[in-house]
């Protein structure tokens, strides 16, 4: 089997939790926030490629630095070298075996074929306006910038696993559709499926 297709078997009765959604989604202040509450071990993707910008020199530590100038330069080293992603997506296969996780990932939910998987939505404006809020910066340049990094981050996917990143939902179980929710009112939502769903093993 190619590398493209080729899934992960699943740990024994253990939970493993995938949430992924596109830059402003409040993905990962989100998944933080639920493996604290049910006790699950956290994995960012995007902080373990952080850890690697850090290592090849860069200044990865502010809010914002994806979108920032630095962080776009990283990302452009990315697409033209698969290392650090194909890295990092290595070491979250092997936390996801452990079982007991909750993944903040883009690629994991093509790569295992068990867990649960959910996607945060909402629409490329939205999502500018919440970055620009965050970031304290302009929305047409926040905008700009999630168009660039956008494209990019598609583009490692595509090359490395085959699957159009924002545009694939065959993997996932839930598209929750952040569009015009709060954070409060997201969490409280992904509160009820695991305590409803998830943990209960119905999904």
């Amino acid at each position: 089997m190619s590398e493209k297709g080729k899934k992960e078997p699943a740990p024994e009765k253990k939970i493993v939790v995938c949430i992924s959604g596109m830059a402003g989604t409040g993905k990962s202040t989100l998944a933080k926030k639920i493996a604290k509450k049910y006790k699950l071990n956290y994995y960012s993707g995007g902080d373990a490629l952080k850890a690697l910008a850090a290592e090849e020199g860069y200044d990865s530590d502010s809010i914002g630095w994806w979108e920032s100038p630095e962080g776009l330069g990283f990302l452009s080293k990315r697409v033209q070298n698969l290392k650090f992603d194909k890295l990092v997506d290595n070491k979250l296969l092997e936390f996801a075996k452990e079982g007991n996780v909750l993944l903040d990932s883009w690629a994991m939910p093509w790569l295992i074929d068990y867990g649960v998987k959910i996607w945060l939505a909402a629409s490329i404006d939205k999502r500018a306006e919440r970055i620009a809020k965050r970031d304290k910066i302009d929305k047409l340049k926040a905008l700009r910038v999630l168009k660039e990094k956008e494209a990019g981050t598609k583009n490692i996917y595509k090359k490395l696993y085959g699957f159009n990143l924002g545009e694939d939902f065959k993997p996932f179980h839930l598209i929750l559709d952040t569009e015009k929710l709060d954070a409060k009112e997201v969490f409280d939502i992904l509160c009820m499926v695991m305590e409803h769903l998830i943990l209960t093993k119905k999904i």
